[in-house]
């Protein structure tokens, strides 16, 4: 097959990170939908957006290459092209995910079951032509606030829509694929489909020795590795040493749980008839550390205090995925709560991050944890539940005060 030829054309460098940052974070979700849903053609998907991929990365060297004219300037630019890189290095990670499933290696059911509650879950939904958003735009439904979902990708017939924007309509019959917390999966589910939502039992033969422990590493791996990603670019956004250096314990982190599963594999491989049912779980735990190990070439530029562009900044800002902090008021009504009784992924569509409380992190917040004032948050997800969950962490009277002057 003879390699595609990449014509070079003039782009803008700060349009050329954006679209590399949301490529290869849209890839790694359609991945793994790919794999929790045994869908080959979403599968096939992710693999041509590799090919999308190394297009921008050839464009995004062109580009740093000639804004460097200077020392000072080649150097902010080595670490422009260290974020691409990782952005490149998290595509390729989506790919093998995507070939656990087109060269059909064995994942246990039970794992595929738990990939759809983990912490940040991946649903898909047909729309039915009574849906209440049928025919409606993203804008209008406002999804994220209203289920804490947030539509990476439609399938309409044989065409594919990535990365809608609030302009995007709705139509009968497109398949919705979300992102979110567990907790909005139902109200997600009857809502696009106008049908009452029963989580679907799939029947399954328990073959082997202790999965609950391997399917719990990969889920964790899973979860650790979008945190770290996550994480990573909060840390280049803000220029904080703290958060990157929690990346780097995320990625050692990392590490073990791969070595764990590969024994667990090893062990478990003399009981099982058929040794390619294992195949996948060290595929996929391999794909996942390498996610981690991107983030952390991330963190790396803050760490190396590598002097960056105010492009990588811009980018993060205005990405489909945006990066925020958020101070919360001391007489905001959220004081004293915790995240279980505020639901806050759920009605704000935005996942917290990490806290920093006085001179502490609290990294991963779980429903137990109590929301104090003073508390900074790191979030990621839209703006419209950025705006939303601004409002919740403000006092009342000023939030009513800022609406008055609107009108």
């Amino acid at each position: 097959m003879t390699p595609k030829e990449i014509k070079y054309v003039p782009h803008n460098l700060k349009d050329l990170l954006i679209a590399t940052k949301d490529t290869s974070e849209l890839m790694i979700d359609l991945a793994y939908s790919a794999m929790i849903y045994d869908d080959e053609d979403i599968a096939e998907e992710v693999i041509n957006l590799e090919e999308k991929m190394d297009t921008l990365d050839y464009h995004m060297k062109i580009a740093a290459m000639m804004s460097a004219r200077r020392v000072d300037e080649a150097e902010e630019m080595s670490g422009v092209l260290q974020v691409a890189r990782a952005s490149e290095n998290i595509s390729n990670a989506a790919g093998d995910i995507a070939k656990i499933v087109l060269m059909d290696m064995g994942i246990p059911t039970e794992l595929k079951l738990a990939m759809r509650e983990a912490e940040e879950t991946i649903t898909r939904a047909t729309v039915s032509e009574d849906s209440p958003i049928a025919g409606r735009t993203l804008g209008d439904i406002e999804l994220d606030t209203e289920t804490g979902m947030w539509i990476i990708a439609i399938r309409r017939n044989n065409e594919w829509i990535y990365n809608p924007n609030h302009a995007s309509r709705i139509r009968p019959d497109d398949v919705l694929f979300a992102r979110g917390h567990d907790e909005g999966v139902p109200i997600f589910m009857e809502l696009v489909t106008a049908r009452k939502y029963v989580p679907r039992e799939v029947p399954h033969e328990r073959f082997l020795i202790d999965l609950e422990r391997a399917v719990d590493i990969i889920v964790e791996m899973k979860n650790m590795g979008e945190l770290s990603v996550g994480l990573a670019y909060s840390a280049l956004l803000f220029d904080n040493e703290d958060i990157a250096y929690e990346v780097k314990a995320l990625e050692a982190e990392m590490d073990t749980m791969k070595y764990e599963l590969q024994h667990w594999v090893l062990e478990t491989a003399k009981h099982v008839p058929d040794v390619n049912q294992l195949r996948g779980l060290l595929h996929l735990a391999n794909a996942a550390e390498a996610v981690s190990d991107a983030a952390y070439t991330i963190a790396d530029t803050v760490l190396r205090d590598i002097e960056l562009h105010p492009v990588i900044t811009l980018a993060v800002r205005q990405s489909d995925e945006v990066i925020t902090k958020l101070m919360v008021q001391q007489c905001s009504p959220i004081v004293g709560k915790t995240f279980g009784h505020l639901k806050l992924e759920t009605e704000t569509g935005v996942h917290i991050m990490a806290i920093k409380r006085d001179d502490k992190w609290v990294y991963r917040p779980n429903k137990r944890t109590t929301i104090q004032g003073g508390d900074i948050l790191i979030a990621r997800g839209s703006r419209m539940g950025e705006d939303a969950l601004f409002e919740m962490c403000a006092c009342p009277f000023e939030a009513e005060d800022e609406n008055k002057e609107d009108s």
